[in-house]
């Protein structure tokens, strides 16, 4: 097989973080990342978290079904949640798919496309649960002075591929938690934390790469340390390293400009977590707490162990330590059971907290989970009609909070060039602190300087701009360059 490679990434940040990470250990091994016109192999890094993204990797594959009868040879691997949850049934399905592995074998991943290269004939499942965090090779030293190209990334309701300056860093894996409609912990197993020691070595290296902005990512963070493998990251009563710590560990780290985090878990919040964010300059004022539904009837039927009380009790204390902390949350509509009286409640909970966006959508059933035994079951209808209500309302906070930022002025860590451009001069896009999207025309930058076909659109990504904000769209910022970027 010819070692060139293409990967296609769905679903969560975890995912695009395990593709980056693949990407760079096959290149360590003289693979080359090609275009998909160009590639032998094809890695399908797959999301279940819902129906809808488990159906387009099926829509994937039945594409390069068609591609591999024209290009005899064509290999694929699928890896991430579906793997997980399908496992070899996907060498019946599609004879051209040669290994499967879940997020615990991803680790050993590259060695068995080494091994797919040589056996022409092998087919390899690494489907198998780890009692411990699987730390994985460091592939990112060899690779500082040329990293591999980041992912092709198509999330369902995900954002753009981050610029070079931002790394995604894993602290944890899997999830205790057990909702009634989450599929994460049958996919991605048990909780299990990572080793503070490896994190921090891992964050340090990605600085001295030049990365100025790092996200650590979980499925729970806030549970961090607390599982019961893990003898190094601590526990509740352990006095090991607890996420709150390691938060301030990796601040600590010289040259790191921005951290953020994700995702948390409103029963876990911890006090010293909340207080971190008016005690570390360098932690974005920007948080993602999944509310999920605004009734306590729904909410206990999720199993989410928190009511609308202590989550609003959350938001206080959050504001309170960071009065211009930026929310953002996960919504379901139609959960088994859930009434009129109860979506009016998930309504009135998003007026008082007033999100900054959110990512919602209809109540699936996934293959295991508590909800599918769950009844009454919400229409399609009625659960579709709730979703847009829903969304309208949230379109409206999002421009009214967006057009409250109109005159001031931010810090922009920008990405990659805008997707509209305007005469006369080059726009880029790029997130101030509290991850809002910002376009902004670099006047002076001529496009054949600043991303034309000879550039790539690198040049300036990685780079920070001050800007003031001079109008609102629906979902992202216009501002104007004060001063040169840095």
């Amino acid at each position: 097989m010819d070692k060139t490679f293409h990967i296609i990434t769905f679903g969560c940040q975890m995912n695009v973080g395990d593709s980056d990470w693949l990407a760079r250990a096959l290149v360590a091994r003289g693979w080359r990342q090609a275009a998909e016109e160009d590639a032998w192999l094809f890695v399908v890094n797959t999301c279940s978290v819902r129906d809808k993204p488990e159906q387009k990797v099926y829509s994937e594959l039945g594409r390069l079904a068609a591609y591999q009868r024209k290009k005899p040879g064509l290999t694929a691997a699928v890896g991430g949640c579906v793997a997980q949850q399908i496992g070899r049934g996907f060498f019946d399905r599609f004879p051209f798919v040669r290994l499967v592995f879940g997020s615990d074998g991803i680790a050993g991943a590259p060695d068995a496309l080494e091994q797919l290269a040589e056996d022409s004939k092998a087919r390899i499942a690494l489907l198998d649960f780890l009692a411990a965090y699987p730390e994985r090779e460091d592939v990112l030293k060899p690779l500082a002075s040329a990293p591999a190209p980041a992912p092709a990334f198509d999330a369902d309701a995900g954002e753009p591929d981050a610029g070079p300056a931002q790394a995604f860093v894993n602290i944890m894996q899997g999830c205790d938690n057990f909702c009634a409609y989450c599929i994460v912990p049958y996919t991605r197993g048990r909780q299990k934390s990572r080793a503070a020691s490896a994190v921090l070595d891992e964050c340090r290296t990605r600085v001295e790469q030049g990365a100025r902005e790092i996200t650590l990512l979980g499925q729970n963070v806030n549970s961090y340390g607390l599982d019961p493998s893990r003898k190094d990251a601590g526990d509740a009563t352990g006095g090991g390293v607890g996420f709150a710590e390691l938060l301030r560990q990796v601040a600590a780290i010289p040259g790191l400009e921005r951290l953020r985090f994700t995702t948390s878990h409103p029963k876990d919040i911890d006090p010293a977590v909340i207080r971190a964010f008016g005690e570390l300059p360098n932690l974005c004022p920007s948080l993602h707490l999944p509310l999920q539904a605004g009734s306590d009837a729904v909410l206990k039927r999720m199993g989410r162990k928190y009511d609308r009380a202590k989550y609003l009790a959350i938001v206080a204390e959050l504001r309170a330590a960071r009065p211009d902390i930026a929310l953002t949350t996960d919504l379901i509509v139609g959960f088994p059971g859930e009434t009129e009286e109860d979506f009016q409640a998930t309504l009135e909970m998003m007026e008082r907290v007033r999100f900054e966006s959110s990512f919602s959508f209809r109540y699936s059933d996934r293959p295991g989970v508590a909800a599918v035994r769950m009844t009454p079951k919400v229409e399609e209808s009625v659960a579709q009609e709730r979703l847009l209500r829903l969304q309208s309302l949230q379109n409206g906070i999002t421009k009214e909070s967006l057009k409250s930022l109109e005159g001031r002025e931010t810090v922009v860590l920008l990405e990659a060039k805008s997707r509209r451009q305007d005469e006369g001069a080059t726009s880029w896009r790029g997130r101030d602190e509290a991850g809002q999207v910002v376009n902004i025309r670099l006047d002076g930058c001529a496009p054949d300087s600043c991303g034309g076909e000879s550039g790539g659109g690198r040049e300036l990504a990685g780079l920070m701009v001050r800007a003031r904000i001079v109008e609102a769209k629906n979902h992202s910022l216009i501002g104007e360059k004060v001063g040169q970027p840095w």
